[in-house]
């Protein structure tokens, strides 16, 4: 048998502070843990929307000198995925991406080739054959004051169009 507790009247027993009991304090710790989850849940969202910036190559750069590229020459540099063309003293850019599913097109005797599904492009950029929608693009280039060539690939030109130099 156990023994009950001793009560003595007109003696609480506190020591200064009232004390929470402990359901009603796990309660509010419980409610405390919710709130806090929602919270960075609600955060985290907003953190997920917001558009991060990813910086790749610029899509302005120079190639360098007209005098490094001869007349007649079509020179693909590929980690810029451009082909500089140049015909007598006029200078152009075609983009080396393949318009149906973006593998580097190589320059070959009768235009460009892609090695991926085939498409063939004649040396304009334009479509001869394979599953490419669209021609090649063409960028704009420009001579900077230092006498270098710049390729913008932000300003699509129309297909023909050069930079004499």
């Amino acid at each position: 048998m156990g023994a009950a507790p001793r009560t003595v009247e007109g003696h609480e027993h506190r020591s200064g502070e009232e004390q929470i009991p402990r359901r009603r304090f796990l309660a509010w710790l419980s409610g405390v843990g919710l709130v806090g989850s929602a919270l960075a849940g609600v955060f985290s969202t907003f953190v997920f929307m917001k558009p991060r910036a990813t910086y790749g190559q610029p899509n302005r750069f120079r190639i360098g000198r007209p005098e490094e590229f001869p007349p007649g020459a079509r020179i693909a540099i590929d980690p810029k995925r451009v082909c500089i063309v140049r015909e007598g003293n006029k200078v152009a850019a075609i983009s080396t991406t393949c318009t149906h599913l973006g593998c580097i097109v190589a320059p070959s005797a009768t235009g460009f080739q892609c090695p991926c599904h085939g498409s063939q492009f004649d040396v304009d950029g334009n479509v001869t054959g394979g599953p490419a929608p669209k021609a090649l693009s063409w960028f704009q280039v420009t001579l900077t004051p230092s006498g270098e060539l710049e390729v913008d690939k932000d300003n699509e030109i129309q297909t023909g169009t050069y930079l004499s130099v």
